[in-house]
């Protein structure tokens, strides 16, 4: 199972989300595969806290790294 939060897109005269090959790879989902998906409508402000999970995560995994290299 994957969890992930997506942006609707206009796909050619439609609508809809993409997944991505890296999410479609850990499920073993493959061109052709029937997916069984459940959609809701995300609050902004639920998807604005997930953003900054994700940066906070980011910046404690590679922080130190960007300041040192900001350093050079």
């Amino acid at each position: 199972m994957i969890e992930t939060v997506q942006r609707v897109i206009r796909i050619g005269s439609s609508e809809g989300v993409t997944l991505s090959k890296k999410d479609l790879a850990r499920l073993g989902a493959r061109r052709g595969d029937i997916l069984r998906l459940r959609v809701e409508l995300t609050d902004k402000q639920d998807h604005h806290q997930e953003l900054l999970r994700e940066y906070n995560k980011f910046v404690d995994k590679y922080g130190q790294t960007l300041k040192n290299l900001s350093d050079k």
